[in-house]
């Protein structure tokens, strides 16, 4: 079986650019859902997480680096209430919780990719454009992300502001959400 990857273009945008982009999809795309959701990111050698949203909890863990284009990623759903016990489990195992999300999340099928609409507490509106497809089959893909995002009138943030965005609210998300 061919390794699939999650391709992925993403942006900041402002406000209004988000509640633009909001109105569009509505009216243009099918809506997939309508989220909340809490996030922990653990410390350790590898990008596991857990989280709670309104329908379901889940464990997955991201291969390669933060904010690349292309990730493997592995999930596993469990009830929404199993929730504390994942936490739990991951406190025995001695890790520690790094940072926490708190997202509301727009979720839209449009043309045959996902996108994203997520206010994130203390880090900022942003669009994704995913699309799961085998890892050769990753850069046309990515082409035809960003050839949709221009559509959308945004340009892409480069990864170096996603990094530096989120070494910031790593270090401050106590204070940014009001949350610990």
């Amino acid at each position: 079986m061919a390794e699939v990857v999650e391709a992925e273009v993403r942006s900041f945008v402002s406000e209004a650019e988000f509640r633009r982009l909001l109105e569009f999809f509505r009216a243009n795309a099918k809506l997939v859902r309508e989220d909340e959701q809490e996030t922990h990111y653990f410390d350790g050698p590898a990008d596991v997480r857990i989280q709670q949203s309104r329908g379901f909890s889940k464990i997955w863990m991201k291969g390669g680096r933060m904010h690349e284009d292309a990730r493997e990623e592995v999930e596993v759903v469990v009830d929404r209430d199993d929730f504390p016990k994942l936490q739990k489990i991951f406190e025995a195992l001695g890790h520690k919780v790094k940072i926490k999300w708190f997202r509301q999340r727009n979720m839209f099928l449009w043309e045959g990719i996902t996108v994203c609409l997520d206010f994130t507490r203390g880090y900022g509106h942003i669009i994704e454009l995913e699309k799961l497809c085998p890892a050769e089959e990753k850069q046309a893909s990515l082409e035809l992300l960003g050839r949709k995002m221009e559509e959308l009138g945004i340009s892409p943030t480069p990864k170096e502001v996603f990094d530096r965005k989120f070494k910031e609210y790593e270090s401050n998300w106590r204070a940014l959400t009001g949350r610990a």
